[in-house]
């Protein structure tokens, strides 16, 4: 399985914004789940939102401690998976990761139930 391409991360301020891409290769595009986790230094790695992409629609959903905050969205044209991040706490600090598994309604938040993941990307916000 190809690697997802991750990449946006970086440092800063609290309230500040960050836009992370990945790129995601035809060989998986098409109706599958698509993912933004992260992962903080000794905690387990946690869904932030999912998007399935099939049927001429776009189902998302967010958990509740990033709604109203980011947003995930993909550009199909361009084969591209984005999770706008705004307003960031430094508590959203962690590596972020992309990752793809196979359809289901809705989209699992757990990181088992998907099978191909990017190398992740650091964010850090500072208070």
């Amino acid at each position: 399985v190809v690697p997802r391409v991750e990449s946006g991360g970086g440092s800063v301020q609290t309230g500040g914004s960050l836009t992370l891409s990945c790129e995601v290769p035809s060989d998986i595009y098409g109706d599958y789940c698509m993912a933004w986790f992260r992962q903080q230094p000794g905690k387990e790695r946690e869904a932030v939102a999912t998007l399935r992409n099939a049927d001429m629609t776009t189902d998302t959903r967010h958990v509740d401690s990033v709604t109203g905050r980011f947003t995930i969205s993909i550009d199909n044209a361009k084969n591209t998976l984005y999770l706008q991040m705004d307003n960031l706490k430094p508590e959203d600090a962690a590596t972020y990761y992309c990752a793809a598994g196979p359809p289901s309604r809705p989209c699992p938040l757990e990181p088992s139930k998907y099978n191909s993941w990017g190398s992740g990307t650091q964010v850090a916000v500072s208070s």
